[in-house]
């Protein structure tokens, strides 16, 4: 225990105690860099566990500011942050729960032209956000880097979790679920349709409990599994998500062979 001081052994006690964990596992997790696409619903539980778990680097991407309208599901911000920027606020949150976390922040839209280097940067990807465009974005920067990606969305009162893990050959990507995104406006945002609060955390935990498992080495993933939650009737259940050999990103043949405008090609120009 020699690489933790007196207080981290106490904070991360309960993670050390655990035989499949233990104090190189809790290294593992001081050691990692997970970047969090969004401080929103999703990314607020996220941010969260994954900085009180003590994840040692954690990157923040979101352009957005803290609304009074966010605070029935983004539990990350509070009353008086609004107007504030999310990833400011998010930082705020942190710092107070766990200095042991170093932050790194970035309020520039994440695109073709910046995602590469960003997600360059980090071990892994925690996909937590809400349109379709950087689900696209993400998914096919992740599997260019060869960088898990852990992906979540909700809608309504149902929620969704999965692992793509381009390290894998039998792992599919989000491109083997959704080869083509929906027509314009066919499906309404959060925005449009609502989402009960506490959905958000349901589905947010789940991730960041995938995040840790991946960053530990411990568990079975949901890679090739698709993880589905209706909270009315308070179920869940498995779909499987093969691999799709006809894939036009991971398979033997594709025909994206590097990234592309993900605002058009979501737009149905």
């Amino acid at each position: 225990m020699a690489d933790f001081t007196e207080e981290q052994i106490r904070r991360y006690s309960r993670h050390i105690i655990l035989p499949e964990l233990g104090g190189k596992g809790q290294k593992k997790i001081s050691d990692a860099k997970v970047l969090c696409v969004g401080v929103g619903g999703l990314g607020s539980p996220n941010a969260l566990y994954l900085s009180a778990a003590g994840v040692g680097t954690l990157g923040l991407i979101d352009m957005d500011r803290v609304d009074v309208s966010n605070l029935q599901r983004q539990i990350i911000h509070s009353t008086p942050d609004q107007e504030k920027l999310k990833v400011q606020s998010a930082k705020e949150k942190i710092n107070a729960l766990n200095p042991d976390v170093e932050v790194v922040t970035y309020t520039e839209k994440l695109s073709s032209k910046n995602v590469k280097e960003i997600v360059a940067k980090y071990d892994l990807v925690v996909d937590g956000c809400d349109n379709f465009a950087t689900r696209y974005l993400v998914n096919d920067a992740c599997f260019f880097a060869k960088k898990p990606n852990v992906y979540g969305s909700v809608f309504r009162f149902e929620g969704r979790a999965t692992v793509f893990d381009p390290r894998s050959e039998a792992s599919p990507c989000y491109r083997c679920l959704h080869p083509y995104p929906p027509p314009p406006g066919e499906v309404p945002t959060c925005h449009e349709a609502g989402v009960i609060g506490v959905l958000p955390g349901v589905i947010g935990v789940i991730q960041a409990t995938e995040a840790l498992k991946l960053i530990v080495g411990i568990g079975r993933l949901l890679v090739g599994r698709l993880l589905l939650y209706d909270a009315l009737d308070m179920t869940f259940r498995e779909v499987k998500v093969p691999k799709d050999p006809g894939c036009p990103l991971c398979s033997k043949h594709p025909k994206i062979k590097g990234l592309i405008d993900y605002e058009q090609f979501c737009s149905g120009v």
